[in-house]
């Protein structure tokens, strides 16, 4: 099976030296080169029974990394499940015009954060209104920023519980369908983000390079925020779950994403890649595209976000502030059992994912402790911390 690993093995350097790279792509594209090879050094695993051997080479963990979020969704699936609430959840993702997607590239950092404050704010100020649930509500959002076609898409899903606390501390049910009708989402939304971009600009926290050189002029983008205000923006709400145990499960393959999974990538040959992908424009029907090698790890790299950025943000409710008191006090009032917390181990959640126990010798079954020899210059580690 063909691999981004590959891909970036064949073709990298020859990108790298045809292109620039921000540090954070270089970092990226390198980890992923070397993930699970003698590169990053690993152990031996010697059972002590049969005398079997094992190598596993370390994993470079990096967030953009096809192979590494499997271990990490599922960890962090495990410990989302004590914030459950036992009601329903809805699913919303807004959307920005595609108009503003080069101006967002190239600069990341503070659009994508105005995008999350942006959206935050909206959810939060009409929830507020007693005409929509008059409650106080929490809910997780994460980023993303591709389509099936790997071009540039930044959009947000939130997953939003179906309720809030009143300000006299009784909790506030939804109605069935999502409280807040999208039209008005998608305009408080559209209005929101452009008074803030507006307010980046004559900061002059915003760079225009390139073919977005001339919105440096101020009549220009002034007039790119007149045809911003006349557009209808995309807000949708996807039905609600069917219960609190499918909420966390179905955000868990949202959360740890990457632009492409290997899966989806079918041949590497002649120069070109292909890869399957769905046309929701053409009634979502299941596609080929075939690119260069080159435009393919261009459109790859274009979703590598800048270092130490978080895609992954909770509010209201679901803030840290909020999970040892209100969060609790909501739990009370819509009858959520309280769980205890119990954390699984790394060899159990690998478990769970490929059905492989670790802790055995798959030559002899043994239980007997094995013997770990360090490999390369990695130190040596244990099991317990190689990713999937």
């Amino acid at each position: 099976m063909t691999e981004v690993q590959d891909i970036f093995i064949k073709y990298g350097k020859n990108y790298r030296t045809n292109h620039k790279l921000t540090l954070a792509q270089h970092k990226a594209m390198s980890a992923i080169q070397k993930c699970r090879t003698s590169e990053l050094g690993g152990h031996k695993e010697v059972c002590d029974s049969c005398g079997h051997t094992r190598i596993s080479y370390n994993s470079c963990r990096n967030r953009h990394c096809p192979k590494c979020q499997a271990l990490a969704k599922e960890r962090w699936i495990e410990n989302q499940k004590s914030n459950l609430l036992d009601i329903g959840y809805f699913h919303v993702v807004f959307t920005i015009p595609d108009t503003l997607n080069l101006m967002v590239y190239q600069n990341q950092k503070a659009v994508y954060t105005l995008m999350f404050k942006t959206v935050a704010e909206t959810l939060t100020d009409l929830a507020s209104d007693k005409k929509y649930l008059g409650a106080k509500i929490g809910f997780t959002s994460v980023l993303h920023t591709w389509g099936q076609n790997l071009m540039h898409h930044p959009h947000i899903h939130c997953i939003v519980p179906g309720g809030g606390l009143s300000s006299i501390g009784k909790w506030m049910n939804s109605r069935k369908k999502f409280f807040i009708p999208v039209k008005v989402l998608s305009r408080k939304f559209r209005g929101k983000f452009l008074y803030y971009l507006k307010q980046l600009y004559y900061q002059n926290k915003l760079e225009f390079h390139g073919s977005q050189k001339y919105l440096s002029d101020d009549k220009e983008f002034e007039k790119l925020l007149t045809s911003l205000y006349g557009k209808e923006w995309i807000v949708y709400c996807k039905p609600p779950f069917k219960n609190a145990a499918c909420v966390v499960e179905y955000l868990g393959r949202y959360t740890h994403r990457v632009a492409i999974s290997n899966k989806r990538i079918i041949s590497m040959e002649k120069d070109t890649v292909s890869f399957k992908w769905r046309d929701y424009k053409d009634d979502s029907k299941h596609k080929v595209m075939t690119l260069s090698s080159e435009e393919f790890i261009r459109r790859f790299l274009i979703h590598i976000l800048p270092s130490r950025f978080m895609k992954i943000r909770h509010y209201g409710l679901l803030g840290n502030r909020n999970k040892t008191t209100k969060l609790k006090i909501c739990k009370q009032l819509t009858n959520t059992p309280l769980l205890i917390e119990e954390k699984a181990t790394t060899l159990q959640l690998v478990q769970k994912l490929t059905g492989l126990d670790l802790s055995k010798c798959p030559n002899c079954g043994s239980e007997k402790p094995k013997r770990f020899l360090s490999l390369g210059k990695s130190p040596p580690i244990t099991v317990q911390t190689v990713c999937i």
